[in-house]
């Protein structure tokens, strides 16, 4: 899929207005490749959307209103966790276009870079795992999916440093935490090709988590301002909710952020 924009502005919001998840994928990697082949201009002249066009299934409920998952290796629990994966990569799509298109003209060049490939993995993350649950008898839409995830960018969406400390650095951060049980999972109940698709995006992850904390700690030494400290103070005032241990202090150190961002952090939010 291709489209005729000029613009990373107007490629970002074809990103954001489409509706059906499949053409969304497909979208994103077009413009992934469109941007990196030199084909659109470094210019931020379409405003995105408040919220991103969704497809009509599947049915969108608060976070307190989805069924409870069982644990097992039913086919009814592997589907559902499929599908929850998938529903969080659909909005990774738009989150990574949401942050190119509100913030990319007051950053560098190399930001947009950074985001586009966060955007291409997560497109290529949906279509895996849609693989995935065609080979379970199921499709995206066919569950209901919880209307949590969005929220967060609209709370941050007049704030860089706010939307970077919460989407990457808190709820990407914590796909590191959970991931490597679902990929053991997986692998007990006999489907090591899903456990498979859940280490490569696992191993991916990382790096988004990265790049969000890079380009934090560049607007932090940019505003001679302490990382961590600054990062504490954005997550006490725009996260509702609270740190959940267990942490996976391997991977987050890797993506760079250390424990002290994090620890002391969760048992003020405990506190609250």
């Amino acid at each position: 899929m291709s489209g005729d924009w000029k613009t990373i502005g107007e490629a970002a919001a074809a990103v954001l207005t489409t509706e059906r998840a499949r053409a969304k994928a497909e979208t994103a990697r077009a413009v992934a490749a469109a941007w990196r082949a030199g084909k659109l201009k470094d210019d931020y002249n379409v405003r995105p959307p408040n919220r991103p066009a969704r497809p009509p299934q599947p049915q969108l409920l608060a976070p307190g209103d989805m069924p409870k998952r069982r644990k097992g290796g039913s086919e009814s629990n592997k589907r559902a966790l499929l599908h929850a994966v998938a529903h969080i990569e659909l909005n990774a799509i738009d989150l990574a276009f949401d942050i190119i298109a509100r913030f990319g003209e007051y950053m560098p060049k190399t930001f947009t870079d950074d985001w586009i490939q966060v955007g291409d993995d997560e497109a290529r993350h949906f279509a895996l795992l849609s693989a995935r649950l065609k080979a379970h008898d199921s499709f995206y839409g066919d569950l209901p999916a919880h209307d949590g995830l969005w929220q967060s960018a609209e709370d941050t969406k007049d704030s860089l440093p706010a939307r970077l400390a919460i989407v990457p650095m808190v709820l990407e951060a914590r796909g590191l935490d959970v991931t490597p049980k679902m990929v053991e999972q997986f692998k007990r109940n006999g489907d090591p090709t899903s456990a498979e698709v859940l280490q490569t995006i696992y191993e991916e992850e990382v790096a988004h988590v990265a790049a969000g904390t890079r380009w934090f700690k560049y607007l932090a030494k940019k505003g001679e301002l302490d990382a961590d400290a600054w990062f504490k103070e954005l997550v006490q005032e725009y996260f509702n909710g609270h740190l959940k241990r267990p942490f996976n202090k391997p991977a987050r150190t890797r993506a760079g952020m250390p424990p002290s961002f994090y620890e002391p952090l969760a048992e003020m939010l405990e506190a609250e």
